[in-house]
């Protein structure tokens, strides 16, 4: 369970197959999903978060909420240093695509993908909660994806992405894309073994949305700024987001895509080609 918002990870599919997930760092994956925790670590008062405003879990205590955050994320990060392995060993360059849900994602893969797909190996796991409908437009590019349904849950967590990478094929050299559930809460916690962090801000969505949501944009190397082929028609102040977000992290690269028009592609696959040598 994450226990930022309570979510689940019980009901975990990968391509329409079941998962019984293990989120223990060393536990073997069986018919049961098991949970190896860390030892238990000492809590201060002030990590506890003790009194009403740092307990975020009705009915259960401040110290036992941090507790269970350490172990989850100690288990994950456990996972996604093998993932991370994984990729330096075939020198494939991993990059966690997050955003908020409709800020073009998925559009801006599919003109990724098609582009790369020519000059080396690519593939793609996508997260949703439920359908497959992601992963079917990647696929009918001719470019591999894994779709991993989290059910109740709203991220991809490392495990999930090991399993999905079992399914693809050798991509030795090759850029591998997450497309991470549309969450700019969650993700920002769970390291999936990726190189970077890629923020997609459409220019549809307000330009403080980096100061609402600073974990995440401290958290990325690159903010795509998409669809600024609508920007004639809003009130979109992009160089005011920009601002924004360099308020959170000083060191963000930001390029501005459309993914309909191709805008900004250039840039990007430049950056995506410096980032894989």
């Amino acid at each position: 369970m994450c226990t930022t918002c309570g979510c689940g990870t019980d009901h975990v599919h990968i391509d329409g197959v079941g998962l019984a997930l293990s989120r223990g760092a060393h536990a073997p994956l069986t018919g049961t999903e098991q949970f190896v925790p860390a030892a238990p670590l000492p809590v201060t008062a002030e990590e506890a978060g003790i009194g009403a405003a740092g307990v975020h879990a009705h009915g259960t205590s401040a110290a036992r909420i941090v507790q269970v955050e350490r172990d989850l994320l100690a288990a994950n990060d456990s996972w996604a240093a093998k993932n991370r392995q994984r990729f330096a060993a075939s020198r494939t360059l991993c990059l966690n695509l997050v955003s908020s849900p409709g800020s073009g994602k998925t559009s801006l893969l599919v003109r990724t993908v098609s582009a790369l797909a020519a000059s080396r190996p690519v593939a793609v796991v996508e997260g949703d909660q439920q359908t497959s409908n992601d992963a079917d437009r990647i696929r009918a590019t001719g470019v591999a994806a894994v779709q991993v349904n989290t059910g109740k849950g709203c991220h991809l967590e490392a495990p999930m992405v090991s399993r999905a990478l079992d399914r693809l094929p050798a991509m030795a050299g090759g850029v591998l894309f997450i497309e991470n559930v549309g969450n700019l809460v969650c993700p920002a916690l769970f390291d999936l073994g990726e190189a970077a962090k890629v923020a997609i801000l459409s220019v549809t969505e307000g330009e403080d949305k980096p100061l609402k949501y600073p974990d995440m944009f401290r958290a990325a190397k690159l903010m795509l700024v998409n669809k600024v082929d609508l920007l004639p028609y809003l009130d979109f102040d992009v160089a005011l987001c920009e601002a924004n977000a360099r308020k959170v992290n000083p060191d963000l690269e930001v390029i501005r895509v459309s993914a309909r028009t191709g805008e900004g592609f250039d840039d990007w696959l430049a950056w995506i080609a410096r980032a894989a040598a």
